[in-house]
């Protein structure tokens, strides 16, 4: 993550980690084989990203959403290692100032974007899986309510009602 980090940050392209990495942050420690990020830039820019990428010798697969595809596009990327790392753009309901919440943890000397638990745990209520709402569920329980529970709120309503109705069922479950 910290070599494609180095990328981004020489392309001037805002990002947050997000999954397993911003999990561990917030409180969430589990194992994962890959990194994720979301990615603060246009559709159109990411093919020239993904050149950018190989020029500095990541294997790289673009993938593009289809119309009912919450991601509108991945651009997953691997090491010379087999380490990877997925970058996600245009995730349906995601506000643009999730990127200005984010928060920064240094790592291995590196300081990190990792988005905020608020975003951190309307996402993964809006993933729906058993493990995504357990991750949210484990998130709420370590803030020990310091969650901003109203930005929390508008945050699941932008995921739409079904991930809204979702995260009240949670917070009832955690009270």
């Amino acid at each position: 993550m910290l070599d494609a980090v180095a990328v981004l940050r020489g392309q001037g392209v805002g990002y947050a980690l997000v999954g397993a990495m911003a999990g561990s942050v917030h409180g969430v420690v589990r194992a994962s084989l890959d990194a994720d990020a979301l990615l603060s830039m246009p559709l159109s820019a990411l093919t020239g990203l993904e050149r950018t990428f190989q020029a500095a010798g990541f294997q790289t697969v673009l993938r593009r959403g289809d119309v009912d595809d919450p991601i509108s596009s991945l651009l997953e990327l691997r090491d010379q290692f087999g380490n990877r790392v997925d970058l996600l753009v245009g995730l349906r309901g995601l506000e643009d100032a999730a990127f200005t919440r984010a928060i920064e943890v240094v790592f291995e000397g590196e300081a990190l974007r990792v988005v905020s638990r608020e975003d951190f745990i309307a996402m993964k209520v809006f993933a729906g899986g058993p493990q995504d709402i357990a991750d949210a569920a484990n998130a709420l329980e370590v803030a020990a309510g310091s969650v901003d529970l109203l930005l929390l709120r508008r945050l699941a309503d932008r995921f739409g009602r079904a991930t809204a109705a979702s995260l009240e069922a949670l917070l009832a479950s955690t009270e």
